[in-house]
């Protein structure tokens, strides 16, 4: 299921953007290149045979993460999440496509010379592939060189890396200078365009289905005591699934909020008078009043909003 919300997320056209206001040609493609995500049992450590039985692109998994799973809430990078590496490759080999020998045109080709170019400019200046020459000559002879970098712009530019302790200023395991998107922005300016405006949306536009088995809080907004959050900070809209009684911390992106079966409480950053509650039809709409902040938020099957005031009883809303 998530796998599948990741590859809708990357399909999902962006209006607006310079190559991705309508993506159907690239999931065209996709389809025309036979396009295969092979999902493998194990992990990739290079001792797991199936992976040399598949056509398609493999992700396995033990390198897959739930949101509300605990691998997801300690951010374990024994299991790193590489689903959106994985599923990225799956489009830009197939879809947007690669240039040069062994390359499969796809149907973005003035996207990836701008990849190209900046996967380039990375290397020359040791921006990424840092100390990876052998990897890099292997990439080369293979033409993965951008898909590869691409990968580590993306990955960082979401959040993916914001937690790993072994460096405080690199991700992709320490091969590439940006570790959070604040560093793409200003280590990688050229990676860093590549992301805005161009083809990927600056949030997840997936309903992030949040793991049964959670107890307690899931928050949408950064807090550096929590991990988790350099990545669930770009989520916009989730549903609380299983029964247990959760709390929800909001950020500013009008957050969509589904409850489980439970009692569920959205968390807001001020008092109760700065926002306006109606209801309408079952569905709660919470807008916050002060700009950048809280933003619209609409919530179904939640029954107490918290505020730093006091808690108001949604059920008693009319």
């Amino acid at each position: 299921m998530r796998c599948r919300s990741v590859l809708e997320f990357y399909l999902t056209d962006y209006p607006g953007s310079v190559y991705g206001a309508d993506k159907s040609a690239v999931a065209r493609k996709m389809v025309e290149n036979n396009a295969i995500l092979c999902l493998l049992n194990g992990q990739d450590d290079g001792s797991n045979p199936v992976g040399n039985k598949i056509m398609g692109q493999p992700l396995y998994q033990n390198e897959i993460q739930v949101e509300g799973h605990p691998w997801y809430m300690n951010q374990e990078y024994e299991h790193r999440d590489a689903t959106f590496e994985e599923i990225l490759h799956l489009v830009h080999d197939n879809g947007i496509g690669v240039d040069g020998t062994n390359g499969t045109p796809g149907a973005a080709p003035a996207y990836q010379a701008e990849i190209r170019a900046a996967q380039q400019q990375a290397l020359s200046n040791h921006l990424w592939g840092i100390g990876q020459q052998e990897w890099i000559d292997e990439l080369t002879a293979e033409n993965s060189l951008s898909q590869e970098y691409l990968a580590s712009v993306v990955d960082s530019y979401y959040g993916l890396w914001g937690a790993w302790t072994e460096s405080t200023t690199h991700g992709m395991w320490g091969i590439y200078v940006g570790k959070t998107r604040a560093d793409v922005a200003t280590d990688d300016p050229l990676g860093y365009a590549l992301m805005e405006n161009k083809f990927f949306h600056p949030y997840f536009t997936y309903n992030a289905r949040i793991d049964a088995n959670l107890e307690g809080n899931f928050s949408l907004k950064f807090d550096p005591s929590k991990p988790y959050t350099h990545h669930s900070r770009y989520l916009k809209d989730i549903t609380l699934l299983g029964s247990n009684d959760n709390t929800v911390t909001v950020n500013e992106l009008d957050n969509d909020i589904t409850g489980n079966t439970g009692t569920n409480s959205v968390i807001f950053s001020g008092i109760s008078t700065e926002y306006t509650i109606t209801t309408n039809d079952g569905i709660t709409t919470v807008s916050d009043q002060v700009a950048h902040r809280d933003g619209i938020n609409t919530l179904r099957n939640i029954e107490k909003a918290q505020f730093t005031d006091k808690v108001i009883d949604l059920q008693n809303i009319k």
